[in-house]
C-alpha cells in the first residue's frame, strides 16, 4: 500500500508549511500523519486533515486536540478502542476493528486544504481502502471527507448528498455514513452535540 513519505513534496504549499513548522516546532512530528489502526478492520473513519497542534504535533490522527477528545471517548464507549486516551501517541490506546485516516495527510494552513491538495492525496486514500479487504463501513467526518470518499470510489459527488447521519451504499458490501466533523467549532456552536455524534456509532 502506497503512503506519503515523511518528506513528501507532492503539494508545494503543504510542504512549505510543514518546513516552517519544523523550524518553529522542532520537537514535534511535523510530517504526513500515518493512519492509525489495523488494515484488517471493518470500520474506517476518514477525517479532514491533521490539526496543527493536534495530529501534526503528535503523529497520530485526531490526537492532541478537542476533536480527538470527543472521537476517542466515543470509540472507547462503543468498544471500538480500549485503553486510555491521553492526547499522545504513546498512551497505549488500541483500536478494535477500526482504522482512522485523513483525506489530506499533511496539516494545511488555516486547516483548509485546496482542491488540488485533496485530489493529490486521493491516491493514498484509494490505496488504503483497497488494502482494507474486510471493510464494511466508512464514517466520513465532514463534507471534505465525504467528497474524498466519493472520488475514491469514482462516484459522482452530486449523486450522494452529504448530511449528518446519512447512509449511502457506495460499493458491494460497503456503506458510507456521514457525520459532521467533531471539531471544537461544531460542538461549541451546537451544530454537533455529543449525543448526535454518539448516535453515528450507536447505529453502526
Amino acid at each position: 500500500m502506497k503512503a506519503p513519505t515523511p518528506n513528501c513534496s507532492l503539494c508545494q504549499r503543504l510542504s512549505d508549511f510543514r518546513h516552517k513548522n519544523q523550524v518553529k516546532f522542532p520537537d514535534k512530528f511535523n510530517a504526513p500523519v500515518p493512519s492509525f489502526g489495523d488494515l484488517s478492520a471493518e470500520l474506517l473513519i476518514v477525517g479532514l486533515a491533521p490539526g496543527l497542534k493536534g495530529a501534526n504535533f503528535t503523529g497520530r490522527p485526531f490526537t492532541g486536540d478537542y476533536a480527538g477528545d470527543l472521537l476517542y471517548a466515543t470509540l472507547l464507549k462503543f468498544d471500538y478502542a480500549h485503553g486510555d486516551y491521553q492526547r499522545h501517541k504513546d498512551d497505549g490506546l488500541v483500536l478494535k476493528n477500526c482504522r482512522i485516516t485523513n483525506a489530506v495527510r499533511c496539516v494545511p494552513p488555516e486547516n483548509k486544504p485546496s482542491t488540488s491538495e485533496i485530489n493529490t492525496c486521493l491516491e493514498f486514500l484509494k490505496q488504503e481502502i483497497a488494502a482494507m479487504t474486510n471493510l464494511k463501513t466508512i464514517v466520513s467526518l465532514g463534507l471534505v471527507s465525504h467528497n474524498a470518499v466519493m472520488k475514491a470510489f469514482d462516484h459522482k459527488i452530486s449523486a450522494f448528498k452529504f448530511a449528518h447521519g446519512a447512509r449511502h451504499k457506495i460499493d458491494d458490501g460497503i456503506t458510507l455514513i456521514d457525520s459532521y466533523h467533531c471539531s471544537r467549532y461544531n460542538t461549541q456552536t451546537n451544530r454537533l452535540t455529543t449525543t448526535m455524534f454518539e448516535d453515528i456509532f450507536r447505529n453502526l
